[in-house]
């Protein structure tokens, strides 16, 4: 008889955690998922065995039990699961960017002779929902498992292994570890872009020219602005102490950018850019981290109709899909510029020689 796993949400990450254990186990699958559609879709995308309408019975006998919903929506089913007579031995995981609160939810479930270790792939993807779903999706990504002091280890060793057709790089850190580093490397971010975009929006209502202005880097580099309210309203209350916190430090950081304004010495706020420069050009380019990574490549195109079509035409013969594109009109002379950005490193590169046979001249920026 074939072992059971239990996916909660058919998203995309749940989606493609399904995927990844098929690849590697011969498993029945039961999905989960409020949308009726999603569930069905996924049945017939092959992403699951058996659509299942109460949670009761989807997770009854189950080996392993996936959590892959929205932060405050994990602590309502771990509630739920503790009134269900659960698999002696299951372990039970999740797949939220926050953990502290949600592992002290689950203290309870270990009192039912079964495991919860906290996890956290860190990969996503700008499409969503399961169609979407890939089995190479947290390739080389990070996956953090939050495990506690007493969990037994093999359960930890079991649910890699589980895992291990994500060809993620797991790391162990405890709860309040995942929390603090993740706040500062993705929450934080977070919070500063939408922050920027609010400042320009108040601005742009004074002087609508921001706006038209703004079209460009601005955007760029504040992408991250464009991710789910609802999920970073939720990330925010079950990460309040932390991000309260880290918004402390960031003023103090800001005040040391007024002082040295206010000081107008020169060599000092070079040096605070060289720094800051230094460090960051020494950060791991081609690793994923928190915050996903954007695959873009630069062309320069000259100012000819049927250009944009050219480029395109010359990546679908190759086979290569783009995830977005963009014309950015910031030269005065002939050449245009256009942003393209591929779904995966792998798909830049190899849309870039094709362009550059093609005697395109391409440039990214790092």
């Amino acid at each position: 008889m074939k072992r059971k796993i239990c996916i909660i949400g058919m998203g995309l990450i749940g989606g493609s955690i399904a995927l990844s254990i098929k690849k590697e186990h011969d498993v029945h699958i039961a999905g989960i998922d409020i949308d009726q559609n999603q569930l069905r879709l996924a049945q017939s995308l092959k992403v699951i065995d058996e659509p299942v309408e109460s949670l009761a019975e989807g997770v009854q006998d189950a080996d392993l039990i996936v959590i892959a919903v929205p932060v405050t929506k994990t602590e309502q089913i771990i509630e739920e699961l503790e009134t269900f007579p659960l698999k002696e031995g299951a372990i039970v995981t999740d797949v939220g960017s926050t953990k502290n609160k949600i592992f002290h939810k689950a203290k309870r479930l270990f009192e039912k002779g079964v495991t919860f270790i906290g996890g956290h792939p860190m990969a996503g993807s700008h499409k969503s929902g399961v169609q979407a779903a890939k089995p190479h999706l947290f390739e080389n990504a990070f996956y953090v498992l939050t495990p506690c002091e007493s969990t037994d280890m093999n359960k930890v060793i079991q649910l890699q292994n589980w895992l291990k057709g994500t060809q993620a790089r797991f790391i162990e850190l405890t709860p309040e570890q995942h929390d603090h580093f993740a706040g500062l490397i993705s929450h934080l971010p977070h919070i500063i872009a939408a922050g920027l975009v609010q400042q320009v929006k108040r601005t742009a209502k004074e002087d609508n020219i921001v706006a038209r202005l703004a079209a460009g880097g601005f955007r760029d580099i504040t992408r991250i602005a464009s991710a789910s309210p609802v999920m970073w309203r939720d990330v925010l209350l079950h990460n309040k102490d932390i991000i309260l916190s880290l918004l402390d430090d960031w003023k103090e950081e800001m005040k040391r950018v007024e002082k040295l304004l206010e000081e107008e010495d020169p060599l000092e706020i070079q040096h605070y850019f060289a720094s800051a420069k230094s460090f960051r050009d020494g950060l791991p380019s081609r690793e994923k981290g928190a915050l996903p990574a954007f695959y873009d490549l630069f062309v320069d195109v000259p100012d000819h109709p049927g250009v944009i079509s050219d480029v395109t035409g010359i990546l679908g013969k190759a086979g290569i899909s783009i995830t977005n594109i963009h014309i950015i009109e910031t030269r005065e002379d002939i050449m245009g510029v256009l942003q393209l950005t591929f779904r995966t490193e792998a798909d830049r590169e190899n849309g870039r020689r094709h362009l550059e046979e093609a005697l395109y001249e391409t440039y990214i920026m790092e």
